[in-house]
């Protein structure tokens, strides 16, 4: 069996989290059935990994990001599983169409009987923590989630044969930019843990690839934002960071005022230009990606930029205006190591993948994040 760093399994997790709370009716999994449990072990056909619909484990299937992806491959007729701690997914973020399995990352047997028993052809990995400044505070706990995490994800997936891998990465990687906007080229020289964290999983996938023989997509980008246009997706983020989620969250009353971090850059209008893609957008291009490295049987990093970016104060209007609210802002002093502009290519995606940004406009990224914050708040019961 590979090396992995075994915690509790998702049995021992607080009851209000456990599967069988779950009141909807996809299937529940816990990796504990495979080894005499209660619960129905997980049995899925096997797919030809030739084919184009396959079964797809996604792991970090719940959460934001990952809940958008599972969709995308939903859409495209991929049988998906998604594995799960609901740490940071939600339960309203899970699919009928897909299986669910309660696990973590850090239970090795539980996440090697998942892959056994799902005849997966392929595997997304989105499970990881990502916050840039808690990563420089908690350091320790950036090596578990991630890289720990990876690894035995990596060793897990190796026993069970699954050789194609997407791995969501980051543009962090990359840290203070030299030019812009900022290719595959670019020196990688992280200026935050979490950044040298998702360079040294890339740098494990590379190793796995000659030694192994897996196949990966890394995808680098930087701030994934919006919800599905269709509105399928309810559930909000959780404890975000990122300007836009934390604009909307101001224009609800969750937060009294939001702050903008310095006004005097070299910009047009004086604050921070950065990058937002929709989450749709990097949904698409999780599946492209994954469908590139099996016909290809080739490996791939590529970044998923907007190539021009937004400031803040572009934001901001933005959204006072499609959301009709004030949306309290204070200007305070500059943050430590905020560059001015920060913005990828994704020249390399259109060529290799064929991606194109469909719905990274600013008003959408914005209709789209305050649809669901607001259909949210009308939800809410009434006090």
């Amino acid at each position: 069996m590979g090396f992995f760093y075994p915690l509790p399994c998702s049995d021992n997790f607080p009851a209000s989290i456990r599967p069988r709370a779950l009141k909807s009716n996809f299937p529940v999994f816990s990796p504990n059935s495979f080894f005499g449990g209660n619960s129905v072990p997980l049995s899925l056909p096997p797919l030809s990994r030739y084919n184009s619909h396959m079964n797809v484990l996604i792991i970090g299937g719940a959460g934001y990001i990952g809940s958008h992806v599972t969709r995308e491959f939903l859409d495209l007729g991929h049988n998906c599983t998604v594995y799960d701690n609901l740490s940071s997914g939600l339960r309203e973020n899970l699919f009928s169409q897909a299986n669910f399995i309660h696990g973590d990352i850090h239970d090795g047997l539980g996440l090697l009987a998942a892959m056994k028993g799902g005849s997966f052809d392929a595997l997304v990995h989105l499970a990881a923590s990502k916050a840039a400044g808690e990563s420089m505070l908690n350091p320790e706990k950036y090596s578990r989630n991630n890289i720990i995490g990876t690894l035995n994800i990596l060793n897990a997936a190796c026993e069970a044969g699954i050789k194609s891998i997407v791995f969501s990465s980051s543009a962090a990687v990359y840290g203070e930019p030299a030019y812009l906007p900022i290719d595959e080229k670019h020196p990688t020289l992280p200026e935050n843990f979490y950044g040298f964290t998702k360079l040294e999983i890339e740098r494990f996938l590379s190793w796995y690839e000659k030694l192994k023989n897996i196949r990966y997509a890394s995808l680098r980008y930087f701030n994934a934002a919006g919800y599905d246009v269709k509105g399928r997706i309810k559930g909000l983020e959780q404890n975000p960071a990122n300007l836009i989620p934390v604009i909307m969250e101001t224009a609800c009353g969750i937060r009294k005022e939001m702050q903008v971090f310095g006004n005097d850059y070299d910009t047009p209008d004086g604050t921070c230009i950065r990058d937002y893609v929709h989450v749709g957008d990097l949904a698409a291009a999780h599946a492209l990606a994954l469908d590139y490295i099996v016909k290809n049987n080739k490996s791939l990093t590529v970044n998923l930029g907007s190539e021009t970016g937004c400031s803040v104060t572009e934001v901001l209007e933005t959204a006072r205006k499609i959301t009709g609210r004030n949306i309290p802002a204070k200007i305070t002093g500059r943050r430590a190591g905020d560059p001015a502009k920060l913005y990828a290519s994704s020249s390399l995606a259109r060529e290799l993948l064929g991606w194109k940004a469909r719905y990274s406009d600013i008003e959408t990224l914005i209709k789209t994040s305050w649809d669901a914050y607001s259909n949210q708040i009308n939800a809410a019961p009434k006090s």
